[in-house]
């Protein structure tokens, strides 16, 4: 209730849509991912704001008061869907009946989407960290840029193909990356479960302590599970991400450690959010290498 409450005010407060200085299309979205494919198509022709900036945690995420006057500011918004933005489902249900709110996951065909393990009627929603489905989002964003503004259709679309062709370098870099590593050393062991996509796209096979979602619960029998796994399998090194906390895959580190197992800290990857803003990670090609590099550079 406070939610809608907080919405409605910022509606009224603001009235009518409105364009950015020199008739930019004005944009937010959820997650840094999304607005780094709006800042590639859209160029100088975008205003983009990203509502969950370094170290946030889509799932658990609670928008505030300024961030509903940036979503009732925007032309258009994207967010990414299937549930990762759990606890903003009914402003997107509100504010969606004002302006274009695009969740951009449902670009990607059902077919490929993997089912939550833990709810056979929801997907995964960590759909960027497979490229090849990361690019249906990106027609996405073009799509509907272009049909805000038709005259700078012809550019958006070669924005897009730029973008694009980066992204499928980016993932020939990945599988070449990739061969280095023995087949029976690809398994990523993180805090919760976001590599899926990744997994299944990469050859690997993914663990996580958590499920989908950091908003479950995990308890002592799931750490000694997962500390038998890496045991019984001689698994080297676990993986923290930069917006979790580091407290539940150090409790496996440790848990194995006290089973005469030595398991260290392979890196940092993001998987909910990405690196500062200005920096390599702060870019989605930036973010993929570096999570690339560091799984390589400890599992070869």
């Amino acid at each position: 209730m406070f939610i809608s409450i907080l919405l409605v005010a910022a509606m009224s407060a603001c009235g009518k849509q409105t364009t950015g200085e020199n008739g930019k299309i004005k944009v937010t979205t959820t997650i840094a991912q999304i607005a780094d494919a709006v800042q590639n198509i859209g160029g100088e022709h975008v205003e983009v704001t990203s509502l969950m900036g370094p170290g946030v945690d889509p799932h658990l995420y609670q928008a505030s008061q300024g961030d509903m006057k940036k979503l009732s500011d925007a032309d258009i918004i994207f967010y990414n869907g299937l549930h990762l933005e759990g606890k903003m489902g009914e402003i997107f249900e509100k504010i969606e009946k004002q302006k274009p709110t695009i969740p951009v996951a449902d670009a990607i065909p059902k077919d490929v989407l993997l089912n939550d393990a833990a709810n056979s009627s929801a997907h995964d929603p960590h759909v960027w960290f497979s490229i090849p489905n990361w690019l249906n989002a990106v027609d996405a964003v073009e799509k509907e840029l272009a049909e805000l503004n038709p005259d700078l259709k012809e550019e958006f679309a070669a924005n897009a193909d730029e973008y694009k062709t980066k992204l499928q370098e980016m993932d020939n870099y990945a599988k070449e990356q990739i061969d280095s590593i023995p087949e029976k050393s690809r398994v990523l062991v993180t805090a919760h479960d976001a590599f899926a996509y990744f997994g299944k796209e990469y050859g690997f096979e993914v663990m996580g302590l958590q499920g989908l979602s950091t908003d479950s619960e995990y308890g002592l029998k799931d750490v000694q599970d997962l500390v038998d796994v890496l045991v019984e399998r001689d698994i080297k090194a676990v993986f923290v991400e930069s917006s979790i906390s580091e407290k539940s895959i150090n409790a496996v580190v440790q848990g194995a450690k006290e089973k005469g197992h030595e398991v260290e800290i392979g890196g940092e990857l993001y998987s909910d959010a990405m690196g500062e803003e200005g920096t390599e990670e702060g870019t989605y090609l930036g973010m993929f290498k570096h999570n690339i590099d560091t799984i390589v550079s400890s599992l070869k």
